[in-house]
């Protein structure tokens, strides 16, 4: 008789993303002549930029010629575009193009990486956070069920609240895994140098690895907020980060991102040090048979010179409308936050209403989707998330809304 892995028993109702989206359709089902604006889902609007649309067609082309026709390529990525990243991102913080590894999507790869640790390894994360990160531990059997807090059993939670500008702040236990965001989502608030520092020593007194999701680091703007953790002195030795070219290039609907396993990064079992980058690229050869060699390339055209202007272009478009409303909330008197390094605002529901209640407002008055603060952990409740992704006309449609709620 066969068995079910009972751990996923332990999981939350559905998908946050998937609620939404019955709630939203229900709502247009009882009132089909609303449009909706949907500031919730963190998806991008804007078309491909042209350089990296030329690049999927003449690698496509490639494909039907036999002497330019690719089969299966290396499961950790073609060198061209870890030897780009490499150059472009890393250069001068000692990170090699065999440290580096595609895949097919950051949310991929936060989940996978886990499997790499036992499941007795004590988990911290910050609390609000995305929801993959506690769901794919749960899955695996590394929490306990879940408390009348809202959060499970087992999970050092880390609060991220408006007294500590939600920056996650060191537990007063130690810990084996930890999950850090920055800039985060949902907050869409950054960690400056010092905090990372800090976070850097905490998990080398404490022998911990460090999940560091960087998936918006194209969107730091200010001056204190490093751009990889490994910015930090020591961060080689403790961390793994983990990047995307979803929200930087809008590849979305391409699927490419890539994770840092630096070759210093090494644990102890036994009398023996194991290299973690060694173990990551064993489940690369046997679980993965890498990213499409078309959309490889499109990555690549990111670093071309015209490639670069192209994206810091989509990206400074994204801000500008993440800043601008950012101002249309304070000046509708909401108090928000994010919106700086980052495409999310963190907007605190008025007269201390709960998440969803104020998603219910949200979508009633106004017709616009959000997202509920409780979704991303305990320590959102009483908030929603909304996203600057949407077209240029929709977010002022969205802003003439909000202004007169």
């Amino acid at each position: 008789m066969a068995k079910l892995n009972h751990h996923y028993t332990k999981l939350v109702g559905n998908y946050l993303f998937q609620e939404i989206g019955e709630k939203a359709s229900l709502f247009q089902g009882k009132f089909p002549q609303a449009k909706l604006i949907n500031l919730g889902i963190g998806d991008i609007s804007r078309p491909l930029p042209p350089s990296i649309v030329s690049a999927l067609e003449t690698s496509s082309k490639e494909m039907g010629f036999e002497a330019t026709f690719k089969g299966y390529g290396p499961s950790q990525g073609y060198p061209f575009l870890r030897e780009a990243i490499a150059e472009n991102e890393y250069k001068h913080l000692g990170i090699n193009p065999d440290e580096i590894f595609i895949s097919d999507g950051a949310k991929n790869d936060i989940a996978n990486l886990q499997e790499l640790f036992d499941v007795d390894n004590k988990v911290a994360m910050p609390d609000p956070t995305y929801p993959v990160y506690i769901d794919t531990n749960v899955m695996a059997g590394r929490t306990r069920p879940l408390l009348k807090t809202g959060g499970y059993g087992g999970v050092v939670y880390l609060p991220c609240t408006e007294k500590n500008q939600f920056v996650p702040q060191l537990p007063n236990r130690p810990c084996d895994l930890i999950y850090l965001c920055s800039p985060n989502n949902p907050t869409g608030v950054a960690m400056d140098r010092e905090t990372l520092q800090k976070w850097v020593q905490f998990a080398r007194e404490n022998k911990a690895v460090i999940l560091f999701d960087g998936a918006y680091e194209a969107f730091i703007r200010s001056p204190n907020v490093p751009h990889s953790i490994y910015e930090i002195e020591g961060a080689h030795e403790v961390a793994i980060e983990i990047r995307s070219f979803s929200k930087t290039a809008g590849f979305t609907g391409l699927r490419c991102s890539y994770t840092v396993v630096p070759h210093a990064l090494k644990i102890l079992e036994g009398r023996h040090w194991l290299s973690l980058n060694a173990l990551w690229k064993r489940r690369h050869d046997t679980k993965f048979n890498g990213v499409p060699y078309p959309i490889q390339k499109a990555a690549a055209a990111v670093y071309s010179e015209q490639g670069r202007k192209e994206v810091k272009a989509l990206i400074d478009s994204y801000l500008e409308q993440s800043q601008f409303l950012l101002k249309t909330l304070i000046k509708g008197g909401f108090q928000a936050y994010g919106g700086i390094d980052a495409p999310y605002l963190w907007v605190k529901a008025p007269g201390g209403a709960s998440s969803w209640h104020f998603f219910d407002y949200l979508l009633e008055k106004t017709h616009i989707i959000s997202v509920p603060g409780s979704g991303f952990g305990s320590a959102g409740e009483g908030f929603v998330r909304l996203s600057a992704f949407a077209h240029p006309t929709t977010l002022a449609e969205a802003a003439k809304r909000l202004i007169h709620i």
